[in-house]
């Protein structure tokens, strides 16, 4: 159990959500209780005092496991299980510690509609659900994985999150706790987290709503809390309090996937996200404004914690919210927080604090908070009635999400609307970093300048995505733009410029050379802090090609390969190595090995259907890249591919009915468009040609493809 003398705060890290503890204080019923789950039956139960649980393992035999350490204490609790080489692994059998009366008290599995067995990376003992890696960084305090020779030899401060956690060393603390020295207002801490000391909030009564008596200068707090509280890879360990996020984490912009086009949570993504999109964010809000980190409690119960910034008598009343008071509807969280449930049993709320927007809905297809509760009405019905209520004067400026969303799937405008976000200071960072990501794939004069100005944002997260978008540009340019980034003050975007233009094989000039030595060696150290992973020796084996070192790349992608056989990067990289060193043969039985361990990826089955074709054999490789088209017939790339041998093949109608079909289903993709245009017109289509084009045109005017083809000219009105 954590304590800390000095603030009295005894026992503060065993009340913490996070707790992670020994198996003696598990909540689970190990009474030799049963479940079944897809005709595997668990069994929990107890042995000489110690936990254990009989369930499908590795081999997906069934076997007796120890319970070593349980994680979490509400609403659900985890439970882990050590396997060969230091592994911790968490079972995906929990135990729902809600009351008997809320439907807890029961054990229940965390993928309840997937078939998952020991195959699948999602299986208990698979990578996906290490401790070491995938939990232990946030549920634990001062983590060192210790990862080396194929196993791990994990140590921590503290198996709970302590208070060092995010306060950092507390040696100093500790002893100014015995004599205290008014003189020193830190206390001993290695960081102050002092951005709200000092400074209030007052409410306007005009607009009912509170501005901040001082800026926020700083996001310190925000981003010892993001450390754990936002989707993010790691790369460096030893986090403390006050130092740059960037320097040991890379957080997740508005991925698809992961966030729905208009930024609202989709897949776990733990709020620091969806946080950074909302005007609270903007207006200098900190977590600690409406959280109480110490006590897990908010600042007020109910709407008066939002009351602290917002006047109650204009927005906690039925003029504003139009619900019954104290009913669900009148509770400002459910309209500007809507949950989102994961792990089965875990709702959690929405931090970008949006006014419900149903129209959206409408336009995007995403969700919107009034449907969320009133689940037997539409989208449509939802609008008409904010509409009614708020009038003409409501809410319906032009939203971020439209600008994604046709980014996401090529539609008209997409360029121009993600070109606008780019260029708007005003918008969220996160916005503008994911706007950059998407801007990437539609080339332009326009794009790159305005990508090639986001190099000097004041956002590391916005450098970070302007660096990346550049490994499109041509060599030559790529080393000039990127030089300067290589002395960012953030590691991560410094690693990022070594490592594009590494990538790109040009490297900066004489007087660089010694900053993009530096930073290639900070992502190389990166790299071998995760080495338990696959993609760090897919990374490695890159970089040791791009050194023009064959035997390193070889070894690295195998090593990938040996730390999962299912991770298809690393096989098509290998066979690719192959065939540049001219053994195709060996680089077709690796991706034919991939396709056995990955289930029939279809990435794999295009990358076999090149391979072959290069060898000739057009009829085996036409197999291959239609199996791969129909497994995603939305991937644009494998349309394309498969499109182009089939007109190879001589079948020009069907690679044109193939190009078509995408384009209705995924959007304008540029290679789609742009090879149905070829297609037709040598169909001598030319009509046809010229609206592929024009289809390429209202997604991106601004291509230069467009500029070596006369587009037909429109009929007049």
């Amino acid at each position: 159990m954590s304590s800390c003398r000095a603030c009295g705060l005894a026992g503060f890290a065993a009340r913490a959500r996070d707790a992670a503890r020994h198996a003696r204080h598990g909540a689970g019923d190990f009474d030799d209780a049963r479940l079944n789950v897809q005709g595997v039956e668990s069994r929990f139960f107890r042995r000489d005092g110690r936990f254990f649980v009989r369930t499908d393992g590795p081999d997906g035999q069934l076997a007796d496991f120890e319970v070593k350490y349980t994680f979490g204490l509400e609403p659900l609790q985890q439970y882990l299980v050590e396997l060969p080489g230091g592994r911790l692994q968490a079972l995906a059998l929990g135990w729902d510690t809600r009351p008997a009366s809320a439907g807890g008290q029961r054990w229940f599995r965390q993928y309840p509609d997937e078939h998952i067995d020991y195959r699948d990376e999602l299986h208990w003992t698979g990578r996906a659900q290490n401790w070491n890696f995938m939990c232990a960084d946030c549920h634990s305090t001062d983590v060192r994985k210790g990862f080396d020779a194929d196993a791990f030899a994990t140590r921590w401060s503290e198996i709970s999150v302590g208070c060092e956690a995010c306060h950092g060393p507390g040696s100093a603390h500790l002893s100014w706790s015995k004599a205290p020295d008014a003189s020193d207002p830190s206390k001993g801490l290695t960081v102050a987290l002092d951005e709200r000391r000092g400074a209030h909030w007052s409410i306007d009564p005009a607009s009912g709503n509170a501005q901040r008596s001082t800026p926020r200068d700083s996001e310190r707090e925000l981003q010892v809390c993001a450390q754990c509280h936002s989707r993010r890879s790691q790369f460096a360990e030893g986090y403390r309090a006050g130092r740059p996020f960037h320097d040991h984490y890379l957080p997740s912009t508005l991925e698809e996937g992961l966030y729905h086009p208009d930024g609202q949570q989709r897949d776990e993504v733990f709020t620091w996200g969806s946080f950074r999109q909302s005007r609270m964010h903007q207006a200098g809000v900190t977590c600690g404004d409406c959280h109480e980190p110490h006590g897990q409690k908010l600042r007020a119960e109910g709407n008066a914690v939002c009351g602290q910034c917002h006047a109650a008598a204009k927005y906690d009343a039925p003029s504003h919210h139009f619900h019954p008071v104290g009913s669900p509807g009148a509770q400002c969280v459910n309209c500007h927080m809507p949950a989102t449930t994961y792990m089965v049993v875990d709702p959690r709320r929405d931090h970008s604090f949006r006014v419900p927007r149903p129209e959206l809905s409408m336009a995007l297809g995403t969700p919107n908070a009034c449907t969320g509760c009133h689940r037997d009405q539409q989208a449509q019905w939802a609008a008409d009635a904010v509409a009614k209520w708020y009038g003409p004067g409501r809410r319906q400026e032009a939203h971020f999400g439209a600008a994604i969303d046709a980014g996401r799937r090529a539609g008209p405008g997409a360029a121009a609307a993600l070109l606008a976000l780019v260029r708007d200071s005003e918008r969220p960072a996160i916005v503008r970093a994911t706007a950059i990501e998407l801007l990437g794939r539609y080339p332009g004069a326009a794009a790159h300048d305005a990508i090639r100005h986001a190099l000097r944002d004041t956002d590391a997260q916005v450098r970070h995505a302007a660096v990346t978008a550049q490994q499109a540009a041509a060599p030559e340019h790529i080393a000039l733009l990127l030089a300067p980034l290589l002395g960012d003050p953030t590691r991560a975007v410094r690693m990022e410029a070594a490592r594009v233009i590494a990538a790109a094989g040009a490297l900066p000039a004489p007087m660089a050379m010694a900053a993009f030595n530096a930073a290639i060696a900070e992502f190389e150290s990166a790299q071998r802090e995760n080495l338990d992973r696959p993609e760090a020796w897919l990374n490695l084996g890159n970089l040791a090609g791009w050194r023009g070192d064959a035997a390193g790349a070889e070894e690295a992608y195998r090593r990938a390969l040996q730390r999962d056989p299912r991770f298809v990067p690393a096989a098509i990289n290998l066979a690719d190595l192959y065939r540049a060193t001219g053994r195709e043969a060996q680089g077709e039985q690796v991706l034919r090995d991939g396709l056995q361990a990955a289930l029939q990826a279809p990435a794999l089955h295009e990358a076999l259907g090149l391979a072959l074709v290069r060898q000739g054999r057009k009829t085996e490789a036409l197999v291959e890249l239609a199996t791969a088209h129909r497994a995603a017939p939305d991937e644009p790339r494998h349309a394309y591919v498969y499109a182009v041998a089939l007109a190879d093949a001589g079948q020009r109608s069907e690679a044109i009915r193939v190009l078509e079909e995408n384009a209705r289903r995924a959007g304008g993709s540029r290679d789609v468009l742009l090879a149905l245009a070829a297609f037709r017109s040598d169909s001598g289509d030319a009509a046809g040609a010229g609206q592929a084009l024009q289809s390429l045109a209202a997604v991106n005017p601004d291509d230069p493809a467009l500029a070596a083809t006369r587009l037909p000219q429109q009929p007049g009105p």
